[in-house]
């Protein structure tokens, strides 16, 4: 069932992302890449700056979405690098 959650999790998280990126959304697929990736990034860069966002799912959706956030905005600044 955690698993469940986590996936949903990055579902909304992703789509949040991508509206607050201007990206629209990645798919159902790819939001939730996009969520779960953000999730784990979002997590490590609070528990980094010593950040407690407390327990439950409202504050699991604020940190996978700032994960995300971040995420996209590395892989846009990559692809302008790249280019």
């Amino acid at each position: 069932m955690d698993f469940l959650w986590f996936i949903l999790i990055g579902l909304v998280a992703g789509a949040l992302a991508g509206m607050i990126m201007r990206g629209g959304g990645f798919g159902i697929v790819g939001d939730i890449v996009v969520g779960v990736v953000g999730a784990l990034i979002g997590g490590a860069l609070f528990q980094a700056l010593g950040i407690s966002a407390g327990g439950g799912l409202l504050s699991a959706i604020i940190v996978a979405t700032i994960g995300a956030v971040v995420l996209i905005a590395i892989l846009r600044f990559l692809r302008r690098v790249g280019n």
